[in-house]
């Protein structure tokens, strides 16, 4: 699987552009502030519906206009298919698989399996829990259709449950009766939830510890620990213990909503102890593993995005990533950077081809020599 062409219109910073990839490894290089993050999001909206970056369509439309289009033509199983998202202020969100328009969005997520590497992945360690599970759903949701659907139905019981629990609060009027009938419907769905998730981690964990070893010299012990009410006892006893707290507080304390996962290093919190380096070191192991496990669930390889990559980390690190990905078929590669040589001289060192675009004032160029590139507009010129 890989992207041939990306089209945009009024996306981000971008009035309009069209670009033609290797079904290798794509740069974009350029300074800060010209877009090449955009271009990795762009992909990552046919992916999986949605930006990456910022969870609001609205904000992702160019200022002043209306409306955005992302449009690409990728080769899937030896078959070409065209997707396209576009989103106008006031109105819903389309996706389209050659031409023909989706009931749900839902429907699409793992047609196109994507990992993204940013260094916006630092909050999967310094954040709350929450960011955490939206990681494990996102990955799981990519090759098992039915979590994503228990996912979506567990939210919406959830939602009337604590509705429910809100409304007897204010009323002073419980009834258990009332609340059976929305844990009826929340435990199953809790529980293969939970049976799904604690199968992924205790799967991916050997996979991860390999490319951690691999990045950081094996100088660290690495552990990632899968985080549960559901550990400890079932989810119907969990409910029941927590009937009283749930009835106080006017919500539903315990279940997989409260999931989380513990990032180890050295036997230590990764958020506390960690170094930048480590922490970095940790997520891109993180992320290649999601690679490695998605690649093997879904039978083809996943379109890889590493947005700076040289973000933390030192020359080693970077070198031994580089090794990784030379060595290994990845597949698709699209890297930004903002040193265009750099990116040019590490890849021409590892003898691995490369097409590297050049981001400046607008324009969406093709460097043409290592050492000292020369820039030739072969695709198109936004404006």
């Amino acid at each position: 699987m890989h992207l041939h062409s990306l089209s945009l219109v009024n996306f981000k910073n971008y009035p309009a552009a069209e670009l033609m990839f290797s079904s290798g490894v794509n740069a974009f290089t350029g300074n800060n502030g010209e877009g090449k993050t955009n271009l990795l999001d762009a992909v990552h909206y046919l992916a999986l519906c949605k930006s990456y970056f910022n969870p609001s369509d609205v904000q992702n439309i160019r200022q002043g206009e209306d409306f955005f289009v992302v449009q690409g033509n990728f080769e899937l199983n030896n078959v070409p298919e065209m997707v396209s998202c576009g989103f106008k202020r006031g109105q819903k969100k389309v996706l389209k698989r050659n031409q023909k328009e989706y009931e749900r969005l839902a429907d699409h997520i793992g047609m196109i399996p994507v990992v993204m590497i940013s260094p916006t992945d630092s909050t999967l360690i310094t954040d709350g829990s929450e960011e955490r599970r939206k990681f494990l759903d996102s990955i799981i949701s990519q090759f098992n259709p039915h979590y994503l659907d228990d996912l979506i139905n567990y939210g919406r019981v959830l939602s009337q449950r604590n509705a429910y629990l809100k409304q007897a609060f204010q009323s002073r009027r419980f009834d258990i009766d009332s609340l059976s009938i929305w844990d009826e419907q929340l435990i199953p769905l809790g529980n293969r939830i939970f049976d799904v998730r604690k199968e992924f981690v205790e799967a991916m964990l050997p996979i991860f510890r390999h490319y951690y070893n691999f990045i950081s010299g094996g100088k660290e012990e690495v552990e990632i620990r899968y985080d549960s009410y559901l550990v400890d006892d079932t989810f119907s006893v969990q409910l029941a213990n927590a009937l009283e707290k749930d009835r106080i507080m006017q919500y539903t304390t315990v279940g997989t909503h409260k999931d989380d996962l513990l990032f180890m290093i050295g036997g230590f919190p990764a958020k506390r102890f960690a170094s930048q380096g480590q922490q970095k070191s940790f997520l891109v192991a993180l992320k290649l593993a999601q690679f490695d496990y998605m690649a093997k669930q879904k039978g083809m390889k996943p379109i890889l995005l590493l947005d700076d990559i040289y973000d933390k980390l030192d020359d080693k690190r970077i070198s031994r990533l580089m090794e990784l990905v030379s060595k290994h078929n990845f597949g698709q590669i699209f890297i930004t950077d903002t040193h265009t040589e750099r990116v040019l001289e590490i890849f021409d060192r590892i003898q691995v081809d490369i097409k590297c675009f050049f981001l400046q004032g607008g324009n969406i160029e093709v460097c043409k020599d290592v050492h000292h590139p020369s820039y030739a507009a072969e695709n198109s010129n936004p404006s």
